[in-house]
């Protein structure tokens, strides 16, 4: 009993400035011949995800796998199963884990303010080339940047559905192929062919002669100058972004952090002109 409540007790463990200062040495280190291999598998693999770190966990053949903010356990033997969770100690009643996903968040935190310099103009994205999906009144804007062929694509429409009052527009890219999103832009109904295959995996709504003309090729070339190197890449209505997964709670929050700095603009007005004296 007293084992199981300790064990309840570790998510709301405090993380000390010690402790982050040596996991992020511990993060910056060097991969051995085995992480680095294993980095090139997955990456290989998955080629629209964004791999940042490879590292042997505490379990023997268990290794941990970074994606930005973003944690998962995979096999050296067989990487393509990942998962997700944390590792605990039930020895020592430790999160080996908790520690670095709070390094991690800390990380990300920062990351944001240093990309609020080269945030993305969103009232410039050619939303004609986007798959349009508006939920409740559609009155918050949200710009994503998806392959139906990206694993981490799959798991983030799930917690899209979950949002309301939102419009939402998705930039196919093809990094990891053409035919499955010309086949989602050559659907007759493309927004119904892309919800189907991404939430159910049902492809019946997929274009059966995939020939049409797509915008593919620009948003490829938009990705490239907004410097999205991965998906799914979030942009929300600020112009900030999010590179990578992330669940319903984390967008939500940076829906309305977004809208709050859009009304705080709109209501400062514009900078009054000053009279120049003759």
């Amino acid at each position: 009993m007293m084992k199981t409540e300790a064990l309840m007790r570790l998510s709301g463990a405090a993380i000390t400035t010690a402790a982050l200062t040596l996991l992020s040495a511990a993060v910056q280190a060097a991969p051995n011949a085995q992480e680095a291999r294993l980095l090139a598998t997955l990456q290989k693999a998955n080629p629209g995800t964004r791999f940042t770190s490879v590292q042997q966990s505490a379990v023997p053949g268990l290794y941990e796998v970074w994606m930005g903010p973003n944690v998962a356990y995979v096999s050296a033997r067989n990487p393509r199963y990942f998962i997700f969770g944390r590792v605990m100690d039930t020895v020592t009643m430790t999160d080996l884990t908790g520690p670095k996903l709070a390094l991690a968040e800390r990380m990300r935190a920062d990351t944001e303010v240093a990309a609020s310099a080269q945030s993305v103009a969103v009232d410039r994205l050619p939303i004609a080339d986007a798959i349009k999906t508006v939920r409740g009144t559609g009155s918050r804007s949200l710009y994503v940047f998806s392959d139906p062929a990206c694993g981490f694509c799959k798991r983030l429409e799930p917690e899209l559905e979950k949002l309301q009052d939102v419009t939402v527009y998705t930039f196919l890219v093809p990094f990891q192929g053409r035919a499955l999103p010309q086949a989602v832009w050559c659907s007759a109904d493309r927004t119904k062919a892309w919800h189907d295959l991404m939430l159910r995996g049902d492809a019946a709504a997929l274009g059966a002669q995939a020939d049409c003309t797509t915008p593919l090729d620009r948003n490829l070339q938009l990705a490239r100058q907004l410097r999205v190197n991965g998906t799914p890449t979030l942009v929300y209505a600020d112009g900030l972004r999010t590179d990578g997964y992330v669940d319903a709670q984390e967008v939500e929050r940076r829906l309305a952090a977004a809208t709050g700095r859009s009304g705080a603009q709109l209501s400062a007005g514009p900078a009054p002109v000053q009279e120049k004296l003759p």
